[in-house]
Parts: C-alpha cells; sequence; structure tokens
C-alpha cells in the first residue's frame, strides 16, 4: 500500500531498520547537516553505501520539533521509498505505458481495460479542508513566522538558514496546469525568503507568462529574463527599465505554495524531469499507485498536498528582486550571490507535532545522488522514446547530475554517436549536460572502469570530440558567462570506414566461454579466495 503521508514512511524506515533516532540536543545550524553528510558518506563504495535516515528528536532552540534527513539516502531506501524491488520495475511500467500493444480483437480489448482503469487512479483528488490534516494548525496575519520552524544552514558560509526539500507549486497562467518543482528558498525573515527558480525553470516560465500578461507595452519594455531568475546583468537590466513600467509591473502577483514534508513518492516528483503537459502529482499517483489528496489552499487559489506536515501559501511579486546565497550546493562548490523573487508569506497551515523534512547537498555522494540515480533508472524509457537506438543511461553522482552523462547506443550509421549527442542536447533538463561519452552497447555504462578503458582506447581526439554551444546549468560557475557556455561529446564508440576510418579495428580480449565454465567449476577447490 501506498505511504500515505511522511509518517507512514518514518513509521516504514523504523520497521525496516533504516532509521536512527538521534535524542541528543542537536543544533540545526551546521550540526545536523555535518551529522547527515557523515552518515550520507558511511560505507562508500561498498553495498550498504548511504548510511540510516535520521530523525532528530530534540532540536536545540526548538523544543518538541523533530526533523527527517537523509530518508532517500541509499539504494534500498530508494527503492523502499518508492514500493519497489527493483527501480528498472518502474521504468518497465513506463514502457508499457508508452507503448502499448494495439488490440487485435474484442479479447485483447477487454485485457486493456484494467490498465486503463490503473492509468486513471494515477490522477489526484481534492478532499474537503475538514479532512485535510496540513490544516490542523492554521496562521494568519501575525501569526505567521518562520522562524517557528527549524530551517536549516547548512555549510558556514552560507547566506543564512534555507528550506532545502520544499515542493514548490506553481499554476501555468495560459493553461492551467500545476507544476511542482523543487527550489531552495533562504530564509530573510519570519514572512519572506527567496525563490531559487533558474531561469530555465517551469516555475520561472510561469512568471514569464505573467509577464507578458501584463500589458502588451510592459512585455515589449522589460527583459523578462531578468525580471525572473538570477544572471549577473539582472541589477543592470532593471535599472535600464522606465520606473512607470516597473511600478505597473511590481503591482503583478503569482500565486505560490510551499509544501514540506511530503509522502516520499510526491516528494520525488517534485524533482523529476516529468514531460511538459504531465503534472507531478500524476507522476506521484503513479509512483504510488494511488492518488494523491490535494485539498484547496487557504488564500491563494493553488491545490496542495493535503497530508503535508507544513504548507507555505503566499506570492512573489513581479519584478521584485532580492539577492540570495551563498550557498553551500550539489557540485561541492558555493553558489554565489545572485537575484531571484521574493516570496511573500500570507499563511502558514501545518500538523499538529509536525516534522519537519530537510536535506543536505555538497560533494558526492550524498542524498540527492541516491535520487538522481532513481531519476536515470526511471525515466531511460522517455529518453529511448525519443532516442530509440540508447541502450542504458549512467549519471555518476560525481558528475552532479549536469557535469556527465555516459550513454551506450546501438549503433547502426556512420555519425549516429553525435546524433545521439545533439538529441541529449535538445531534450528537456538534459540540455545543461557538460560532458558526454557515447560507448558501444557492448560496455557497461555502470563500470566506470569499463568506460575509461572504452574511451581513452577508442578515441582521437581531435578527430572524435566535439564542442558546442548553448545553455548550461547556473550552478556552473566555470562558464564564461551565466548560464551560457561550451559543452563537451565524446564518440568513444567503434568507427567505421564510413566515418572515414580505413585501419583494421582489433577485438577487444574475452577470454572462451568454455574455459571459463570449467574454471567456474573448479574454482574453488583452487583455494585461490
Amino acid at each position: 500500500m501506498a505511504y500515505n503521508d511522511l509518517r507512514d514512511w518514518i513509521n516504514e524506515l523504523h520497521k525496516a531498520g533504516e532509521l536512527r533516532r538521534i535524542a541528543v540536543e542537536v543544533d540545526p545550524v551546521l550540526e545536523m547537516a555535518e551529522i547527515a553528510d557523515r552518515a550520507a558518506k558511511m560505507g562508500r563504495g561498498t553495498a550498504k553505501a548511504g548510511g540510516p535516515a535520521l530523525l532528530f528528536e530534540n532540536v536545540k532552540g526548538y523544543p518538541g520539533a523533530r526533523v527527517l534527513m537523509n530518508q532517500f539516502g541509499s539504494e534500498h531506501r530508494m527503492k523502499l521509498a518508492l514500493e519497489t524491488d527493483s527501480l528498472d520495475a518502474i521504468a518497465d511500467r513506463i514502457r508499457i505505458l508508452l507503448k502499448p500493444e494495439t488490440p487485435a480483437g474484442l479479447i485483447d480489448k477487454l485485457k486493456m481495460l484494467p490498465k486503463l482503469a490503473e492509468v486513471g487512479a494515477f490522477f489526484p483528488k481534492v478532499i474537503p479542508a475538514k479532512d485535510a490534516p496540513c490544516k490542523q494548525v492554521i496562521l494568519r496575519g501575525n501569526d505567521v513566522d518562520l522562524n517557528r520552524l527549524p530551517v536549516l544552514k547548512t555549510w558556514p558560509h552560507d547566506g543564512g538558514k534555507f528550506i532545502t526539500l520544499p515542493c514548490v507549486i506553481t499554476r501555468d497562467p495560459k493553461t492551467g496546469k500545476r507544476n511542482v518543482g523543487m527550489y531552495r528558498m533562504q530564509v530573510y525573515d519570519g514572512k519572506t525568503t527567496g525563490m531559487h527558480w533558474q531561469r530555465q525553470k517551469v516555475a520561472a516560465e510561469h512568471m514569464r507568462e505573467r509577464l507578458r500578461g501584463t500589458s502588451p507595452s510592459a512585455s515589449a519594455a522589460v527583459d523578462l529574463m531578468a525580471l525572473t531568475a538570477g544572471g549577473t546583468t539582472v541589477a543592470e537590466s532593471v535599472e535600464t527599465i522606465p520606473q512607470v513600467t516597473l511600478g505597473k509591473i511590481r503591482d503583478q502577483r503569482m500565486e505560490v505554495a510551499v509544501a514540506i514534508g511530503t509522502d516520499p513518492a510526491t516528494t520525488f516528483s517534485a524533482i523529476v524531469p516529468a514531460p511538459p503537459d504531465v503534472e507531478e502529482y500524476i507522476i506521484s499517483g503513479f509512483l504510488r499507485q494511488k492518488p494523491v489528496e490535494l485539498v484547496k489552499a487557504e488564500t491563494v487559489d493553488l491545490e496542495v498536498p493535503a497530508n503535508a506536515e507544513y504548507v507555505l501559501e503566499g506570492y512573489v511579486e513581479l519584478g521584485e528582486l532580492r539577492t540570495e546565497g551563498p550557498f553551500g550546493d550539489h557540485t561541492g562548490f558555493y553558489t554565489m550571490q545572485d537575484d531571484y523573487p521574493v516570496f511573500h508569506i500570507t499563511c502558514i497551515t501545518h500538523r499538529r507535532d509536525p516534522v519537519y523534512a530537510a536535506t543536505i547537498v555538497g560533494k558526492p555522494p550524498m542524498e540527492d545522488a541516491w535520487m538522481g540515480k532513481a531519476v536515470e533508472r526511471i525515466f531511460l524509457p522517455l529518453m529511448q522514446l525519443t532516442l530509440p537506438e540508447i541502450r542504458d543511461v549512467n549519471l555518476p553522482a560525481e558528475g552532479v547530475f549536469h557535469n556527465l552523462m555516459i550513454v551506450s547506443i546501438r549503433k547502426s550509421y556512420a555519425g549516429q554517436a553525435r546524433k545521439v549527442m545533439n538529441g541529449i542536447w535538445a531534450m528537456g533538463q538534459a540540455m545543461f549536460t557538460k560532458c558526454i561519452i557515447v560507448v558501444d552497447e557492448d560496455c557497461d555504462v555502470q563500470d566506470l572502469a569499463e568506460v575509461v578503458l572504452r574511451t581513452t582506447n577508442n578515441i582521437d581526439p581531435e578527430r572524435d570530440i566535439q564542442f558546442t554551444l548553448g545553455p548550461v546549468d547556473s550552478l556552473d560557475h566555470a562558464s564564461r558567462l551565466p548560464n551560457y557556455g561550451s559543452k563537451m561529446g565524446i564518440d568513444a564508440t567503434r568507427k567505421w570506414k564510413a566515418e572515414g576510418f580505413e585501419r583494421p579495428w582489433p577485438q577487444m580480449l574475452e577470454m572462451d566461454p568454455a574455459v571459463k565454465a570449467r574454471v567456474d567449476a573448479i574454482w574453488k577447490r583452487l583455494g585461490i579466495e
């Protein structure tokens, strides 16, 4: 059965021996982060990598508060969170949905009915406010105070405390489609935070759509990009806008809600690269095999997870920016200060005795590495839908998701490796991938030693390395400009005559299978182990 909420999930972690309850008093400023970092790196390089989930029950300065960290921090817990024995099994379910067999007759059509019913069960349902646990306590006006939440500061030079595991909910002003994203939020005071949605993110596009809707003259006058997300020229761009126009824009607001502490599938869905027309609530329902229960927010026209521990409601004012950062990020470096929208909180609702969910990002491997590997496995079928020659993909943790992708392909024609590189760079959030290595299908991309052997042996650097320019991740501190820089593709496949390679290509070493079988049969008797 699906976890109804974070508490169901915590109980399951306890039953599975995956949870450590911390009774010692711990400070949410730096100390919790250090403990979670050490836990995340326990067993590194072994089958038991990841350390336990942590429930802090004695939070310094917050009597009665509880903080959950490292909930997704191992391969086993990722599978437990998504209630599967294999992440590839979820990918297989996606494949069936993407490529249903065409029914040949009445019997086949009847067989498809359960699948259609299953799809219908993914869609969220709205429940009455009286039945929503997230509304057990409702705070408005002067009672709204973020300082009551045990928000963490995770690294010494961070600009302040950051909400690190929020499900940020916005609505497309054109289509009405909801989006759930995960964007860090720096706490400025009891009623405002930063909203770190990078300009390529869906919520930033929703904000741009709201700006475009203010008036044709305003749309023409405004640097929409500068007014909705970070960039080193933001302040200059804003200064060039006539004050009358800027004032009109700042009268416009976009409603936002933030859920903290949801069931694991819903939290995970906030980070996935969802297809543009698919709401994250539906993805969560698909993963849970049960619809997500939603409830209308109190002060904004949005639906929020009814079983969340906390819900923050409010708005961003179009054109209002404030300095955010620095922040110790998943790259292993600090993301430096930049200007981002400001979230004004109008209402906080929460459960009685709420559990605050948080994470820490930094030098891998950390909790987010396991979440990234789950995304890699589960959404491989969506990549294969566009690029069917892809056999497997590896996003190594040390590549921090967007710096390195290793791809194996079934090569059928000359130049296919370069076609795949360009296809990946044209594919949603994969456009940020800095380095792509393409190998043949007989190379295990999960075996980095094998990948290095193939790559260094199979390439002529001048011939097989391709450079291109395009959008890069906002966190890339090495790019020539913010959000814009170069990418590299390496064709490490066998080269064909049709690609201009006239020399013979040697076979890789491999022992005769019959010999291997005979040695397998006598191995224990050899006493070598």
